[in-house]
């Protein structure tokens, strides 16, 4: 019988439950089984959803006791957008109140078109988070000014931060036209975790559509048509995977804990499959 192989951590993310404020969603995690959670402290578009536990010192409390009754560990922070006004100094709330949470990594989006000035705000971003503990992942996605893995491959190649990382989210990868041979290479200190979901064979031909899916219409590990079997082994074996699953037509029919369970449960066995395969 072949055993099965060390699984890394997983790390419920917020848009999976995002509709949980930062203490119940660590809660979900312990009871569904996760080692660790993601928080969203920023929205991700303008008027979007997100806890600013910066300007909230009860619910900041409330989080770090759920983090201390359930030993649950707060695995990422989202999300800093790099636009053509980006002032690092303008985030250090942001920093200070990821070191008190014990997070590890920033998710990075990227806004400007700019290339030279982007280049130059990721560098600053990283070397501002440096002192708390924290990287900067960059996470390309198609409608944004990083929308392939080439993009952020350049990006950090050309900012070359101690703490910059690229956040492989195998949705925008297989939507960008990602392969297999681009994981190849990539240095390991690039790679701090990387987020897992499915989706459909057919993609969607609009920005419009592309949000869409990725906001609302994730489908769980194995129901879908992406290679996550591939991507896993070409990753890390020791990588952290954040579960990032919404589905808004779904959720509300199992109940969040439910989904939450089956996405932690169809996760684990990609990854599995990938490592005994390897």
């Amino acid at each position: 019988m072949i055993p099965t192989p060390a699984l890394p951590p997983f790390s419920l993310s917020q848009l999976t439950a995002l509709d949980h404020k930062p203490p119940q969603l660590v809660e979900l995690a312990a009871r569904c089984g996760y080692s660790h959670a993601g928080i969203r402290l920023l929205p991700a578009a303008p008027g979007g959803a997100a806890y600013p536990l910066m300007d909230d010192e009860a619910l900041l409390r409330e989080t770090l006791a759920r983090i201390a009754d359930t030993g649950v560990k707060i695995f990422d922070l989202e999300m800093i957008r790099l636009n053509a006004d980006f002032d690092p100094a303008q985030y250090t709330r942001f920093f200070e109140v990821g070191q008190r949470l014990g997070a590890q990594c920033i998710l990075v989006a990227c806004d400007d078109a700019d290339r030279a000035r982007l280049i130059d705000s990721y560098a600053r971003l990283c070397e501002a988070a440096k002192p708390y503990g924290l990287s900067g992942d960059l996470e390309f996605m198609p409608w944004t000014a990083a929308p392939g893995i080439h993009d952020a491959i350049e990006i950090i190649s050309a900012a070359r931060p101690d703490n910059g990382g690229i956040l492989i989210d195998a949705l925008h990868f297989d939507r960008s036209g990602g392969t297999l041979a681009d994981l190849d290479g990539l240095p390991r200190e690039w790679l701090h975790y990387a987020q897992i979901c499915d989706g459909p064979a057919e993609r969607p031909t609009t920005t419009e559509g592309l949000i869409h899916a990725a906001r609302c219409e994730r489908l769980l590990p194995g129901e879908g048509a992406i290679d996550l079997a591939g991507i896993w082994k070409s990753l890390p074996a020791d990588l952290p995977v954040g579960v990032e699953i919404p589905n808004d037509a779904r959720v509300p029919l199992v109940g969040v804990e439910q989904w939450a369970r089956s996405a932690l449960e169809a996760a684990k066995a990609i990854v599995i499959q990938a490592r005994t395969a390897a």
